[in-house]
């Protein structure tokens, strides 16, 4: 019975060690496979980490945007080669250790370029950037500074559209005419009457010259000066002979928003999704930072970047031209408001108003005329006004009797006191304040589409750079592989990274 009982228990322990050494197997098997899913996870990680290393350093110095140059020859990202570069880190990874890991297929599963969505991923990054750089409290104040300069220079701009809109030298032209058209007939009676009666044939017809008072020994009449003047160029007027304009060019076909472009595929939106408050506000502040003005202008390629976001015009000129141009109609708006509420200036233009009627014998063609006179006066103020902010200086944006420049009396010879009456105001707004208003009026898409434009020519000027395309840069990429661990296990693992 005793050997009975030595044989049950040793059975009894042979059982529970075979039990044992099964689930001890199972154990370490399992944690083998755990092994190789951890360092394909790993591998797979350190491989697109590796590959999202290689990001272009120029982009990152002058610009501090994140991207993986693919270049493809001009036909979109070279995907191949991409994956390539992904394995040249992964597969080292995947051999390291005891593990048999066997690499059965794989690639990109997606990507995501810098132009995608009209440059959404350059967008993105962009206002994260610019966020880290101002703070919150900074975007604040330059929020409610640039909101209160918009509305009132939409505003502004509205009230000189409409000025210019109303007709009033057109009406003031009628007016003129009527009277010369009537000092002309009565002219001509006299001539009749006189040759009725005693045949001298005076010749009296030059009398209706004398109601020009533009030749009155008394009255200098300013509006037909300032009327020839509105017909020059206004760069010509705006901008100081000593600076220059840039005659850079660029053909539109050649950049992003001309073009047709590459487009990535399989990837949600990721960490380009993020919404950031205020993101237009701080995408401006890029802009004035990154691009060129007129004031600072570009080293190369259209050297007014800022002026061509608002304009859209293919040469350096005409960009200056529309930014000039709707700057004058804000300083009109403006400029014809502050004369219509300094009641001494008002009491200056009628009198001359009235005089300049007396002059031509019309005296119900004065509120025309005063119309005509107030509007002159706005004009050439803003003249000087826009001329100052070209020049680097600065202009209040509600003018005061004491911020005035031009005198009524040197309305007429405007031409020679471009540079004599216009004064600088410390209090008052630059010219690149004028730019970032006018880049608010802008929507999101223009400001994004131009400043890609802008971006890449200004790449593609330096040599070496040519062929340069920002719809061949990558900014986030999925990849899918599938290996073999230890055996006839094979695992699919997918990854992607996002800069």
């Amino acid at each position: 019975m005793k050997h009975m009982r030595k044989g049950s228990i040793t059975i009894f322990l042979a059982l529970i060690l075979g039990l044992m050494v099964t689930l001890l197997g199972a154990g370490l098997y399992s944690v083998r496979m755990q092994a190789a899913r951890s360092q394909i996870l790993n591998a797979t990680d350190i491989g697109l980490f590796s590959l999202f290393s290689e990001f272009d350093r120029t982009l990152l110095d002058e610009y501090d945007l994140f991207a993986l140059d693919a270049s493809g020859g001009g036909s979109g990202p070279d995907l191949a080669t991409l994956y390539d570069e992904f394995n040249s880190y992964f597969l080292p990874i995947l051999a390291q250790n005891s593990q048999h890991l066997t690499l059965l297929s794989g690639g990109l599963n997606g990507y995501t370029l810098l132009t995608d969505d009209g440059g959404e991923a350059l967008y993105r990054q962009v206002t994260q950037y610019m966020l880290q750089t101002i703070g919150a409290q900074g975007i604040s104040a330059v929020r409610d500074r640039l909101s209160g300069h918009q509305e009132s220079t939409a505003a502004a701009e509205i009230s000189g559209q409409r000025l210019e809109n109303e007709g009033t030298m057109g009406t003031y032209d009628r007016e003129i005419q009527d009277a010369a058209d009537l000092s002309e007939a009565r002219a001509r009676e006299l001539r009749e009457q006189n040759q009725g009666s005693d045949g001298s044939g005076t010749d009296l017809g030059s009398s209706s010259q004398g109601w020009d008072v533009s030749h009155d020994q008394q009255v200098e009449n300013p509006i037909p000066v300032i009327q020839r003047i509105r017909q020059m160029g206004i760069l010509g007027l705006v901008i100081p002979a000593s600076r220059g304009i840039s005659g850079e060019s660029v053909n539109r076909s050649e950049l992003p928003s001309g073009r047709a472009l590459a487009h990535g595929y399989g990837l949600g939106p990721g960490k380009q999704g993020l919404s950031i408050p205020f993101s237009e506000i701080l995408f401006i502040q890029y802009i004035m930072n990154k691009l060129g003005n007129y004031r600072r202008p570009a080293a190369s390629g259209l050297r007014y970047q800022v002026e061509y976001i608002i304009g859209g015009r293919t040469t350096d000129r005409d960009n200056l031209e529309k930014v000039a141009t709707r700057l004058l109609l804000i300083r009109e708006g403006v400029n014809a408001a502050a004369l219509a509420a300094d009641s001494d200036k008002m009491l200056q233009v009628r009198l001359l108003a009235s005089a300049i009627a007396g002059g031509f014998l019309v005296p119900p063609a004065t509120p025309a005329i005063e119309a005509a006179l107030v509007m002159s006066w706005a004009f050439a103020e803003s003249v000087l006004d826009v001329r100052e902010l070209f020049d680097g200086g600065r202009v209040p944006l509600i003018k005061d009797p004491a911020s005035w420049q031009l005198t009524l009396e040197n309305l007429p010879r405007l031409l020679d006191r471009l540079d004599v009456d216009r004064k600088n105001n410390d209090r008052g707004m630059a010219y690149q304040d004028y730019l970032q208003v006018l880049l608010m009026a802008r929507t999101k898409n223009q400001l994004k589409a131009g400043t890609l434009d802008m971006l890449e020519q200004t790449l593609r000027a330096r040599p070496g750079w040519e062929t340069f395309r920002l719809d061949e840069c990558v900014v986030a990429a999925g990849v899918c592989v599938s290996v073999r661990a230890n055996g006839p296990k094979a695992y699919m693992c997918e990854r992607s990274f996002y800069y």
